[in-house]
């Protein structure tokens, strides 16, 4: 075992850990940051999604050794002093969430889409987002909730 010492959500904090083990189950067991959810555990459904240095990265297979200096940001990371971002008080206003399990990482892709596109089209939010599935297949309401942020910008 080696201790890791991360940047996670602006704080640093240490872990020991195999050099192999995924940074999701790192945040989840180690960190108790519990927001971040395992879901394929293949980067297939986006579940797991968290951003290292901004960029949305699938941690079910992200090893721990590669993580370095990076800043990790969970979903638990994107509000400050408890006030909502713009996209997490869209999902809420328009009910986004169904079962809720995918959210997460839902919020964590689409967050990341509007720092790199501020006002992203249809076919850019169904490009972004095409990797994360939601099995309550709430698709519309996660587009909608997408563009109501980028206006609200």
């Amino acid at each position: 075992m080696k201790t890791f010492t991360l940047n996670v959500n602006g704080q640093e904090r240490k872990a020991e850990v195999e050099e192999d083990t995924p940074l999701l189950w790192v945040l989840r067991d180690h960190l108790d940051l519990v927001g971040t959810k395992f879901g394929c555990g293949m980067a297939m459904c986006g579940a797991c999604t968290v951003h290292l240095n901004g960029e949305a990265m699938r941690s079910c297979v992200t090893p721990i050794s590669a993580v370095g200096d990076k800043k990790v940001t969970t979903i638990e990371g994107l509000a400050t002093d408890g006030k909502l971002t713009a996209l997490q008080q869209a999902w809420c206003d328009l009910d986004v969430a169904q079962c809720g399990y995918c959210q997460a990482g839902q919020i964590m892709c689409a967050t990341a889409l509007l720092r790199e596109k501020p006002t992203p089209t249809d076919e850019d939010i169904d490009l972004a987002m095409s990797g994360n599935l939601c099995r309550c297949a709430t698709y519309t309401r996660i587009r909608k909730a997408i563009h109501t942020a980028a206006a609200a910008k």
